[in-house]
C-alpha cells in the first residue's frame, strides 16, 4: 500500500506541474450573469431560439394575462366593491377546503390531465437516409402524419400555448443572468409599493380582512422576502464547491444552481397575496418562468393580480391565469416543470396526479389539525393572548391557527377565564362591532364552520349572523374524540379544548392523528416544551406561542405527510425552485492516473482505485 501511495503522488506531482505549465486554474465556474449558461471554451450551451408572438393577451374576460396587452400602464385606480353572493359556493381547485366536507372536489375529482404533451419537435420528420434504408431493408415504417400529439393536444388545451410561449423564452436563457432577475424582483417590490391602498382595500373587501391583518400578511412579509432575495442572491446563485477524492483533487467538483423552467403556482383565497408572492419571489430568484394561479373565491384580490400585476413583470416570463376548477384542471393538463400547490389535501391528491402523468415535482401545502398543548405550570393569561390572537387572527382562516387546545381538565378551568378576558379585549363585548376581526369567505364556508357548532358545549360565544357571514370567536369544551371538530380541520373561529390525563397521554393523542403542520406547546418549564418537540413530527414547532415561528424567513415553511411535503421562504423558497446539478470538470490530459481504471483488471489496480476514492470514517461527533 505504501509503493501505491507513492506511486498516486508521483502521478498527482506531474499533474500538478503539467497544469502549472499549461496555467490551468483550479477554480469552478461561475454562475453569475449570462455564464450560468456557457460550455467549455466559451461556446453556448443553449441554443438561441426565436420567441414567435405570443398570444397571451385576450378581451376583458380572458382567462390568462400578462402584461403585453396592458402597454405597461400602472394601474392606480380603486377596485370597485364586489359584492359576494351565492356565486361564491362553487368549489375551487385550488382552494383550501375541508377534507370531511361534501362535494369538496366536484370541480376537479376525475378531471385529471389527458394527454400528456410530448417535446419531440422533429415529430412526422424522416428517421434516416437512403443508406440507412438500404442497409435495413426489411424493416417498413408508417409515415406519421404532419398533425403530431403535442399539436392535437396544444388546439385542444386552452394554455398551451401560454405555456409553450413561456418555455421558449425560457429555452434562450432569458431569466438567467443575475441582474435580469433583480429587476423582475424589484419590479414586484414597486407593485406592492405602488398598489398597497388596492391591495388592502381588496382584501378587505374580500374578507373583511383589518388593515393592520392586511398590512402584515400581503404587504409586510413580502418586502421582506423580496429584500432577502436582493440581499443575498449572489451569493445563492454562486456555484458551491464540494469535497473531493485523491483520485478528483486536481479536477473542478461543484453544485450548480440551475432553474427548473417553467413552474406553476397555485395559491388558495385565505391569504391571496401572500401565498401567491411569496412562492413567486423564490421562483423569480431562481430564474424560472412562472405561471400563478390565485384562488377565485378571493374575488376582488384575483382581480387586481390578474389586470395590474402583469404591468409590472415580463410578459414573456410571467402571467396570470384565472377562474375556478375547470379552468385549474385544464391548466394542470400542460406539462410544467415545478408546482407548487397551497391548499386541502383532497385537492392536493388531484394536483399530483396531473403531475405524476408528466414526472413534475411538486411542493403541496397542505395544512391539517394543529395541537396546542398548555401545560398545567404556564402564565394562563400570556398563553390565553397568544392562543386567541392566533387562532382568531383572519376570522380563523389560517392553515397554521391552533385547531385544538390539549390539556388537563385542571388546566381547563384556570385557561378558560383567560381566554374569555382575552377575546374581550381583542374585540370588544361584541365582536361583530369590531373593524378587527374578519369573516368567513363565502356563504358555503360559513354553513361548513357553522355546523361545529353542534359539538361539545360551547363556553365562550357561539353567536352567527349568515347574512354578514359571521361566527363570533367561539370556545368549545367537553368535545370528544369523535366529533367532526376533532376529527377535520376546522378552518374557522372555533376553539375546541380537548381534555386528557397528562402530558404523555397528550403527546401519544397527537401522534394518533396525521401529522399536523406545526405543534404548540406552552409552558414555563422547558423540559416539557422540549418533551413535546422531540416525541411529536410535524411541519413547524412554536414553543411557548403560536404562529410566529413563520414570520422568519430564515425558516423553512411546509409540511410532513398529511398536511404536505416540501418547504420554502427565504432562501428554501429559492432551493425549492431551482435543480442543484452536481458537475465535474477534468482535464483531457495525463491519462495515466486514469488508467488505473481501465481494463485489463488486476488486483493492484483495484487496490490503487479503492484507495484514491475512499471515504474515510472519522471520530465520532456529539450533539451540544
Amino acid at each position: 500500500m505504501e509503493r501505491a501511495g507513492e506511486l498516486v503522488q508521483s502521478v498527482m506531482s506531474g499533474q500538478f506541474e503539467l497544469r502549472k505549465q499549461q496555467n490551468i486554474q483550479e477554480v469552478p465556474y461561475s454562475n453569475e450573469d449570462n455564464q450560468n449558461f456557457a460550455c467549455s471554451g466559451g461556446q453556448p450551451c443553449i441554443r438561441k431560439t426565436k420567441i414567435q408572438e405570443c398570444p397571451l393577451h385576450r378581451d376583458s374576460n380572458s382567462s390568462y394575462t400578462s402584461s403585453a396587452g396592458q402597454q405597461n400602464q400602472r394601474q392606480q385606480s380603486k377596485l370597485q366593491e364586489i359584492p359576494l353572493h351565492d356565486g361564491d359556493r362553487q368549489n375551487s381547485g385550488s382552494s383550501r377546503e375541508n377534507s370531511g366536507s361534501s362535494g369538496q372536489n366536484s370541480g376537479s375529482s376525475g378531471q385529471n390531465s389527458g394527454s400528456s404533451r410530448e417535446n419531440s419537435g422533429s415529430s412526422g420528420q424522416n428517421s434516416g437516409s437512403k443508406g440507412q434504408q438500404n442497409r435495413r431493408p426489411q424493416h417498413k415504417f408508417q409515415e406519421v402524419p404532419p398533425a403530431s400529439d403535442q399539436q392535437q393536444h396544444s388546439s385542444s388545451n386552452p394554455y398551451a400555448a401560454l405555456v409553450d410561449c413561456l418555455r421558449a423564452t425560457w429555452l434562450t436563457g432569458k431569466t438567467r443572468p443575475m441582474e435580469y432577475r433583480k429587476t423582475q424582483l424589484e419590479a414586484l417590490s414597486h407593485f406592492l409599493e405602488e398598489n398597497e391602498t388596492d391591495i388592502l382595500h381588496a382584501l378587505n373587501v374580500d374578507m373583511h380582512r383589518p388593515h393592520f391583518e392586511g398590512y402584515v400578511t400581503a404587504i409586510s412579509t413580502v418586502k421582506n422576502e423580496v429584500n432577502y432575495a436582493l440581499n443575498n442572491l449572489c451569493s445563492w446563485m454562486k456555484d458551491e464547491c464540494v469535497e473531493k477524492s485523491l483520485a478528483t483533487k486536481l479536477d473542478c467538483a461543484f453544485v450548480r444552481k440551475d432553474p427548473y423552467g417553467v413552474v406553476l403556482i397555485i395559491s388558495p383565497f385565505n391569504y391571496p397575496f401572500h401565498l401567491t408572492l411569496i412562492p413567486l419571489v423564490g421562483a423569480i430568484a431562481a430564474g424560472n418562468c412562472v405561471i400563478i394561479k390565485p384562488s377565485e373565491l378571493s374575488r376582488c384580490s384575483e382581480k387586481l393580480m390578474a389586470e395590474v400585476l402583469p404591468s409590472y413583470l415580463d410578459p414573456d416570463t410571467f402571467a396570470v391565469v384565472t377562474g375556478g376548477s375547470e379552468p385549474t384542471t385544464r391548466l394542470l393538463e400542460n406539462k410544467f416543470d415545478y408546482i407548487l400547490f397551497t391548499g386541502s389535501p383532497p385537492v392536493g391528491k388531484i394536483v399530483m396526479t396531473a403531475a405524476a402523468k408528466h414526472l413534475t415535482p411538486v411542493t403541496l401545502e397542505l395544512g391539517g389539525q394543529n395541537p396546542c398543548y398548555v401545560d398545567c405550570c404556564c402564565n394562563f393569561q400570556n398563553a390565553a393572548n397568544r392562543i386567541v390572537w392566533a387562532k382568531f387572527f383572519n376570522c380563523g382562516q389560517t392553515c397554521l391557527a391552533p385547531d385544538y387546545v390539549i390539556c388537563t381538565i385542571e388546566t381547563q378551568e384556570r385557561l378558560m377565564p383567560c381566554l374569555r378576558q382575552a377575546i374581550r379585549e381583542f374585540y370588544g363585548c361584541n365582536p361583530q362591532d369590531s373593524p378587527d376581526y374578519g369573516r368567513m369567505i363565502n356563504d358555503k364556508h360559513f354553513q361548513r364552520v357553522s355546523a361545529h357548532l353542534e359539538s361539545g358545549r360551547i363556553t365562550i360565544g357561539g353567536e352567527t349572523d349568515e347574512h354578514d357571514r359571521y361566527i363570533a370567536p367561539t370556545v368549545i369544551a367537553d368535545v370528544k374524540e369523535w366529533e367532526p371538530i376533532m376529527q377535520q380541520e376546522v378552518f374557522g373561529p372555533i376553539l375546541p379544548i380537548f381534555t386528557v390525563r397528562d402530558l404523555e397521554e397528550a403527546i401519544q393523542y397527537i401522534n394518533s392523528k396525521e401529522r399536523p403542520l406545526a405543534v404548540y406547546a406552552f409552558s414555563c418549564d422547558n423540559k416539557v416544551v422540549n418533551r413535546v418537540l422531540d416525541c411529536t413530527s410535524s411541519g413547524g414547532f412554536c414553543g411557548n406561542d403560536c404562529l410566529m415561528h413563520v414570520t422568519l424567513v430564515s425558516l423553512p415553511f411546509g409540511g410532513i405527510g398529511h398536511s404536505g411535503f416540501g418547504h420554502y421562504h427565504g432562501k428554501y423558497s429559492f432551493d425549492t425552485f431551482t435543480h442543484e446539478r452536481g458537475c465535474l470538470s477534468r482535464c483531457m490530459g495525463l491519462e495515466a492516473i486514469n488508467t488505473i481504471r481501465y481494463p485489463p483488471y488486476n488486483q493492484r489496480k483495484l487496490d490503487l482505485l479503492v484507495s484514491t476514492t475512499e471515504v474515510k470514517r472519522r471520530g465520532f461527533c456529539t450533539l451540544l
